[in-house]
């Protein structure tokens, strides 16, 4: 009998700290998430549940997101970016211009596929690059270097960054004026990339072959969704019709795809726009930020990325200003800076420690000697411009 509840006892401990385990990876993965239900949570208090809780979510932007998302999953199950990637790397022969290449891949992906995207998918593609020819003491200048250039990089399309797509749509900001409002900064950001790459020292390297065949029918459909998904972005066509013809295509050709979405950061603008509603109905809160928007928003908005990350800044801060150009400046650019300034530095973060778990500490002050070069050159730059 003893013996038994023992063994009992030890299975209950042990599922117990399974548990424990599972929920930890969990609120490590999904910190954001969780940051912005219990900060949902909280507000739903001050402002309890009503009616007008269902005008606070913009169902536009999470279509188009989801849609983004899916279908940049199901082409990068079959390797499209590899591939893409592959191909132009092969074309240099240095360490630098390597480098330059992986940074610039990163850099254009993040315009066509989000900066999140972008770097799941090309930060592995680094580390492989790097590690299979012998030039590892690189990979953290690489990764910190992709990391602001998907930050960066995905400034210049309404669906490069998330708040992008948001602010975008919630102002009915013309295609134009957007990316007038952006390519001052994203040319400035270009330049300090480049020069910052130009360090590295010119050492050559060759890169393992591998031969990766797409399948011509997927690809083309995958293009064409993709396309639709981007069309939709645009107001070309309604978005009700994405969320019925792209669901429906990937349930046929990859449903992987479908689960692979990241969930997380849908749940996550969720949350943060019943937190950014709730706010916006606490006259005390309305007043304050809507002082301090009034007076310098670009400050203001680029100040909150660093303590809040920059999509929560755009729902919250979008609710007491009409005035978009300095806030949607200031979401972008203040997604460098600190850890916690965008998700994407999370990704990368955790890619990085998971290659180099002993690496973390020299890795964040890099990063942040990095980062906030970058993020003060560029608010000082743009002060000026929007002036």
């Amino acid at each position: 009998m003893h013996t038994a509840a023992k063994k009992r006892g030890a299975f209950h401990h042990h599922r117990h700290g399974v548990v424990l385990e599972a929920v930890g990876r969990f609120l490590k993965k999904n910190a954001v998430l969780c940051i912005a239900a219990v900060a949902a949570i909280a507000t739903s208090f001050i402002v309890p549940p009503d009616k007008e809780y269902l005008g606070y979510f913009d169902l536009k932007t999470l279509t188009c997101l989801f849609c983004t998302l899916a279908v940049v999953c199901a082409l990068r199950n079959i390797r499209f970016f590899t591939v893409l990637a592959r191909k132009i790397v092969k074309l240099f022969k240095n360490t630098r211009a390597c480098i330059l290449a992986l940074v610039y891949i990163t850099f254009l992906g993040s315009m066509l596929i989000a900066n999140d995207m972008a770097l799941l998918t090309f930060l592995p593609l680094g580390y492989f690059v790097l590690s299979s020819t012998g030039k590892q003491k690189y990979t953290a200048f690489t990764f910190i270097m992709q990391n602001i250039a998907a930050n960066l990089g995905g400034m210049l399309t309404p669906f490069g960054n998330p708040q992008n797509l948001y602010l975008y749509t919630k102002f009915n900001i013309p295609t134009g004026a957007f990316v007038a409002t952006m390519l001052p900064p994203f040319c400035i950001s270009v330049a300090l990339i480049t020069l910052c790459c130009l360090f590295v020292k010119k050492e050559p390297l060759t890169v393992e072959d591998e031969e990766v065949k797409l399948p011509v029918a997927r690809t083309i459909v995958y293009g064409v969704l993709f396309a639709l998904s981007i069309i939709i972005v645009f107001r070309v066509i309604p978005y009700q019709v994405g969320l019925i013809v792209i669901p429906v295509a990937l349930l046929f050709m990859d449903r992987k795809a479908l689960l692979q979405v990241d969930y997380g950061l849908l749940l996550t603008f969720v949350a943060f726009f019943i937190f950014a509603g709730n706010m916006a109905r606490i006259s005390a809160v309305e007043k304050l930020f809507a002082s301090l928007m009034q007076k310098n928003p670009l400050l203001v908005a680029t100040l909150s990325c660093q303590v809040i990350s920059n999509v929560p800044s755009a729902i919250l801060l979008s609710q007491f200003t009409n005035n978009y150009a300095p806030l949607l400046v200031g979401v972008n650019i203040g997604g460098v800076g600190t850890l916690i300034s965008s998700l994407a530095s999370l990704i990368t973060f955790r890619e990085y420690t998971s290659k180099n778990p002993k690496g973390a500490g020299k890795y964040l002050l890099s990063f942040s000697a990095f980062n906030f070069a970058f993020l003060g050159i560029l608010t000082v730059a743009e002060y000026f411009i929007l002036l």
